[in-house]
């Protein structure tokens, strides 16, 4: 049976761990865990009952988490949704949203919506119904209509002014765009992806292998994190393919010294991590294509051609995660798109989204503050 609709708060315990395990999962990995604080927006959950996925299956008794920025006007024009990276939750653009920052509070009203299965939102780890392994899998585009379904039956917005994302986050950024093209005047996705690449498979297949082998993980049914497998997932998702090699040139003189780095970087996230929920989400995440958005008989290009919004695509030099190919590519498709290299001249890769390199963060917040201003024509259409 179909539950209500219905808002809760997160309770403190079950806020923190998930808190440290997505930040764990964020880019940039080398800096400490924010600690979530009192001035922050709460964290809310939204039940929507039993979510029906693309593939027929059900999750369910679905909640969505996310918190909210800002003041919703009166005319509901202001509205901004963030959608969240792989593995990452509702504070992975933290360094974007504020007064005078590209998502600026005194201007929009920021929704920050978590990803199906990322320890926030209903996942294999917190699921009554169907725990652990017993959990459906589900699509991108499955993410992209809970999302919908918060938008429209939670606060009752039938249009939002921009859809933003780094990497998963961009990816599903894109796909509102085809899958709901009347829905919003801007997209903003960073270092994205329209078509899961050969590459990027490989690089979640051997992170998720390298999981999923240790004998510990007990076919999922660990008690604890499956330490090994955790360790080598780390360093082959987050310290290899989301980081670059002119990136540890410039933090270590010593190249051995990259050795300690790595294990403490391993061991911090080992503290709170959630295996089943990473796959899950890489499952969708390797299966990927707007392409295959219903109606579109597989063809990527039409169903890029069919976005309507402004759209700002951010790609990274040297992305060793979603290879800036890609993306380039794809924005060949898009009418009027926007094609941005974030901080040309360096080589930040992947973690040009990241928010710990100061340079990335102020090109970021500059270059969607124009972007965002030039399509409201200077805060004229959500006032």
């Amino acid at each position: 049976m179909k539950r209500p609709a219905h808002l809760v708060v997160l309770n403190l315990p079950t806020l923190l761990l998930a808190l440290f395990f997505s930040l764990s999962l964020a880019l940039p990995l080398s800096l400490p865990i924010a600690a979530h604080t009192q001035q922050q927006p709460p964290h809310q959950l939204f039940g929507e009952g039993d979510l029906k996925l693309e593939s027929g299956e059900v999750i369910r008794d679905f909640s969505i988490s996310y918190v909210t920025h800002g003041k919703l006007n009166d005319k509901k024009s202001n509205a901004i949704l963030m959608v969240t990276a792989l593995g990452g939750n509702h504070h992975r653009i933290d360094f974007l949203i504020g007064p005078g920052k590209a998502l600026d509070t005194d201007r929009y009203f920021i929704i920050c919506a978590d990803a199906i299965g990322n320890g926030f939102s209903t996942s294999p780890s917190n699921s009554k119904a169907q725990p652990r392994m017993s959990f459906p899998k589900y699509a991108i585009r499955d993410m992209v209509e809970s999302q919908y379904r918060l938008l429209k039956e939670k606060f009752g917005i039938e249009h939002v002014f921009a859809v933003v994302g780094p990497s998963m986050g961009g990816m599903q950024a894109l796909q509102w765009g085809v899958s709901h093209p009347d829905f919003m005047d801007a997209l903003v996705a960073m270092v994205p992806l329209a078509k899961t690449p050969a590459w990027s498979v490989a690089v979640v297949e051997a992170s998720r292998k390298a999981i999923m082998n240790d004998p510990a993980r007990k076919d999922g049914n660990y008690d604890s994190p499956p330490e090994k497998g955790v360790r080598l997932w780390r360093d082959i998702l987050n310290l290899l393919s989301a980081r670059t090699p002119d990136m540890y040139s410039a933090q270590f003189k010593n190249g051995i010294d990259a050795l300690s780095w790595m294990e403490a970087q391993e061991t911090a996230a080992l503290k709170a991590f959630d295996a089943n929920d990473y796959i899950f989400q890489t499952w969708a995440y390797e299966r990927h294509d707007v392409g295959t958005t219903p109606g579109f008989g597989g063809d990527t290009a039409g169903a890029l051609a069919s976005i309507k919004a402004k759209t700002l695509i951010l790609t990274g030099t040297k992305d060793l995660l979603n290879p800036e190919f890609e993306p380039l590519e794809a924005g060949k498709n898009i009418k009027g798109v926007r094609m941005v290299t974030i901080s040309p001249g360096t080589v930040t890769g992947h973690a040009s989204a990241g928010g710990f390199n100061p340079a990335d963060v102020e090109f970021l917040n500059r270059e969607i503050t124009g972007f965002l201003d030039a399509v409201t024509e200077g805060g004229k259409k959500v006032n």
